[in-house]
């Protein structure tokens, strides 16, 4: 699929907890794609510095090799690892007030879509490989409707044909 690799599909590292996919994150995206221009964009978006302003996903063992401030921070990312779960997909409480009150409201639009859909994925084809469908389908989803290029969560335009996309996928931020 054109933007991810399989291995990154695979990855545990960028299955965030609550549903935010990483591998779809502009953050991770300008991370692993050594794009300096973009990680300034995100870091103003987000108010940090663009040499800050990098992350290989919010599960990566400790200590992470490059983690972005906001996700080390992540109240949801502690609440889970208190609960001996990997995802919220599997917290009966879920949808919780750390979901509820999301600093962002894009973020939490994604993550009410997204921890259904992976409860899904994993009662369909078990935990292991449900995991992996979930983050498959995160990936599909982001691509622009006209011209198929890959996008990242939060984009509100593509960047190949230029057609607004925001309405389509999340909203504006």
């Amino acid at each position: 699929m054109e933007g991810w690799s399989e291995e990154e599909i695979r990855n545990r590292d960028l299955m965030a907890p609550c549903g935010l996919y990483c591998g779809a994150c502009g953050v991770y995206i300008a991370t692993r794609d050594k794009n300096e221009k973009f990680k300034e964009i995100m870091g103003k978006l987000y108010g940090t510095k663009p040499e800050e302003t990098e992350c290989l996903g919010c599960m990566q063992a400790d200590p992470p090799q490059k983690m972005y401030g906001y996700c080390k921070a992540c109240k949801i990312r502690n609440c889970f690892k208190s609960k001996g779960y990997y995802s919220c997909h599997q917290c009966k409480e879920w949808p919780c007030d750390l979901i509820e009150k999301f600093g962002f409201a894009t973020g939490a639009k994604v993550m009410k879509r997204a921890i259904p859909a992976w409860r899904a994925k994993v009662a369909e084809h078990g935990d292991e490989e449900g995991s992996v469908e979930w983050a498959r389908a995160e990936c599909e989803r982001y691509h622009c409707p006209s011209c198929g290029k890959p996008l990242f969560r939060g984009a509100q335009r593509c960047r190949e044909c230029k057609r607004p996309v925001a309405d389509e996928l999340d909203g504006s931020l």
